[in-house]
């Protein structure tokens, strides 16, 4: 049965008008991005079927290329249009980031770092540069390392951070093997980070660090 003949409110575009998209399963939501289905399956169906083969709706977003296209039913265009979502998804989040106000939402702040750091399969480190009343400047990954580590060089962000005209920085890096738990190397070069900031009157407010579906804060922890 076609999607168009069944109740209007079970069909997904009604249902998200009607209800909102938080009512709407991971299928229907799909099934709205995918438009169309193939030839014996509703756009559902075809979303219902993607989770599965994926593993959920994750691992379907974060499919590399090769992977998505192979799927009968998808290709190109369709991953084209579903890494433009994506980067929306994002650029919305930093543009919260950047209206102006001061950074009093950590939950935002960790959303986007999430977003911007999670899917990575090799450690990124970055920065989040703010003005003196917290505001956002900008956002870089400066480093970029192995599974599990990355070398972090203190003067490359006390340069970037000047050149930004920061007067604080929150620091972010993922973990790969998806656990959030600071390592030893984590905390070592926080501190050096701190002490060469302190130099030039640049604050450290946090060290984030990204897992898979956690983040634990070197602020809140008392570290920083």
């Amino acid at each position: 049965m076609a999607i168009t003949d069944w109740p209007t409110l079970e069909r997904p575009r009604e249902k998200l008008l009607q209800r909102g998209p938080g009512a709407l399963s991971d299928a229907e939501l799909l099934a709205i991005f995918l438009r169309t289905g193939v030839t014996g399956k509703t756009a559902v169906d075809l979303a219902r079927e993607l989770l599965e083969t994926f593993g959920g709706l994750r691992a379907l977003l974060e499919a590399s290329q090769s992977e998505f296209c192979r799927i009968p039913g998808l290709g190109l265009a369709k991953y084209t249009q579903l890494q433009a979502c994506l980067e929306i998804g994002r650029r919305h989040l930093e543009a919260t980031l950047k209206r102006g106000d001061a950074l009093t939402d950590p939950l935002t702040t960790r959303r986007y770092l999430m977003a911007r750091l999670r899917a990575y399969p090799f450690e990124v480190f970055s920065c989040l540069f703010l003005d003196n009343r917290h505001r956002v400047l900008a956002f870089e990954e400066l480093f970029q390392g192995t599974i599990n580590s990355a070398s972090v060089h203190p003067r490359e962000v006390v340069k970037r951070a000047l050149a930004h005209n920061a007067a604080a920085v929150i620091l972010a890096h993922n973990h790969p093997s998806g656990v959030a738990e600071p390592s030893q190397a984590d905390k070592a070069i926080t501190q050096r980070l701190k002490e060469a900031l302190d130099l030039v009157d640049i604050r450290v407010l946090d060290h984030v660090i990204i897992g898979d579906e956690e983040t634990l804060s070197f602020a809140e922890l008392g570290f920083i």
